[in-house]
């Protein structure tokens, strides 16, 4: 594949300043309208928490068994806020089901009964003793809760809980951004979407077609073996032949230089499964926005993979597409 980007480092300084400037001022358009949302929600939550719990006044096994998604809530309310994985070693409990109940919102299926019991009691022992005093004030002095009482810790274990949870949020409306981005240019190219998970596979489409988030299947090391691959966008050019594979495009995004370098190894990880089951001429890019500094797209050169930067979209179009 014709290098378009990743071959010409003294363009890379003024891509990388521009790409920095876009992000900067889409985020800060964005988050803060998402964050006073999300903070809206979250208080609202919380707020039934409290009410679940007759104000923290009943927090036990049977709480936690049939409510599995209050956990993560529940955490924020103590002093210090907990860690799953140190709520997991205060407790002594299953680290699975900690785990499933915070990701899953739901227990683990396969777990015994009577260690499920024991463990949610250890869980709910746990969050009783470290309850923070400061923000729920009605514990120590028995008194019930005022309205207000109830919906300043309600705002407080909100903001803990937001502070967690910001950076995905973030992360998934720019991805979405990005992929709505790639999608506009497509369709004034004449190009068309199909909807993945509606019988859609890599290597039917019709050329002129494109589908978001499809999987695409890579050998693992054993030849016998293979998995699914999440591909951002999938895209069959319209002067596709029999045969030929989709091009295949990855929407990265950042908001600071540290996180992209630490993660940097799994586009080219992704690249080499690629490469062993289709060959050296996969099509496969990135498309950029953010602090992606040199040492970044030095790296992604070398492994031979090439970009597009969202401030220059057009440069889809020297791929082919």
């Amino acid at each position: 594949m014709k290098a378009v980007n990743r071959d010409k480092p003294d363009q890379w300084k003024a891509d990388i300043i521009r790409s920095v400037d876009m992000y900067n001022k889409w985020f800060i358009r964005f988050a803060p309208k998402a964050y006073r949302e999300m903070r809206a929600q979250t208080t609202q939550d919380v707020k039934e928490m409290l009410t679940a719990t007759d104000n923290l006044k009943e927090i036990d096994a049977e709480l936690l068994k049939g409510t599995p998604t209050v956990l993560p809530t529940l955490r924020m309310a103590t002093s210090p806020p907990l860690a799953v994985d140190r709520l997991v070693g205060l407790s002594g409990v299953s680290a699975n089901l900690v785990k499933v109940m915070e990701k899953k919102g739901k227990l683990p299926s396969r777990m015994l009964q009577s260690d499920l019991n024991r463990d949610l009691m250890k869980i709910s022992k746990t969050i009783r003793r470290m309850i923070d005093p400061d923000i729920f004030v009605w514990l120590e002095n028995g008194n019930s809760p005022s309205r207000q009482d109830v919906y300043r810790a309600a705002t407080i274990v909100a903001d803990r809980l937001c502070g967690a949870i910001a950076n995905p949020v973030i992360r998934n409306a720019q991805e979405k951004r990005q992929l709505s981005t790639i999608g506009k240019w497509l369709k004034r190219h004449g190009y068309t979407k199909i909807l993945a998970g509606k019988g859609t596979k890599y290597n039917e489409m019709k050329p002129g077609t494109y589908s978001f988030r499809l999987n695409v299947p890579v050998e693992q090391n054993s030849a016998d073996k293979s998995i699914n691959i999440p591909v951002d966008a999938v895209v069959m050019p319209k002067n596709a032949k029999a045969g030929n594979l989709p091009f295949l495009i990855e929407a990265k995004s950042a908001g600071d230089f540290t996180n992209v370098n630490k993660r940097r190894k799994e586009e080219a990880t992704k690249m080499n499964q690629l490469r062993r089951t289709y060959g050296r001429n996969v099509r496969y890019i990135l498309f950029l926005c953010g602090y992606f500094d040199s040492g970044y797209l030095g790296y992604e050169a070398a492994e031979g993979i090439d970009w597009v930067w969202e401030h220059r979209t057009d440069d889809l179009g020297k791929f082919g597409l």
